[in-house]
């Protein structure tokens, strides 16, 4: 018998950032042209690297955005490539910065709520977006 695999472990951010739509805000996703989808900023955590600390390191790298973290959200677990992967997620509010396309990242959109919710790719990406709006008094 086998020994459980650990998980990977990731972080990443639901990113939003004020707007004058009718939810008053937007939410940033990104594209990642290796697997043609649309996801929140995260990535792998570096080895020893605190979750926080690897959330915004990530969103700055996929997004080119500073942000300012809000409150923890759902973690996400699941399947990646056949092991068991674990995505501690907060949210979070770009405050400067500005986009650049790069090898992991192509795309950066911003999006009402109910729009970023249909653009996800991935189906346990979109009740991160709920999470976020209950999280900011919005839902």
């Amino acid at each position: 018998m086998t020994a459980p695999q650990k998980p990977v472990r990731a972080a990443g951010c639901v990113l939003w950032r004020r707007a004058a739509s009718e939810d008053g805000l937007e939410i940033g996703l990104v594209h990642r042209p290796k697997y043609d989808d649309w996801s929140h900023p995260k990535g792998k955590l570096k080895r020893g690297e605190n979750p926080l600390a690897g959330a915004v390191r990530e969103v700055a790298e996929e997004t080119g955005m500073d942000c300012r973290l809000g409150s923890p959200l759902p973690t996400a677990v699941y399947l990646a490539g056949g092991r068991p992967k674990q995505v501690r997620y907060w949210a979070a509010e770009a405050v400067a910065g500005a986009f650049t396309p790069n090898p992991e990242v192509d795309l950066l959109v911003w999006l009402p709520p109910a729009e970023a919710r249909t653009r996800l790719t991935h189906e346990r990406d979109r009740p991160l977006v709920d999470a976020l709006l209950a999280s900011l008094h919005l839902a």
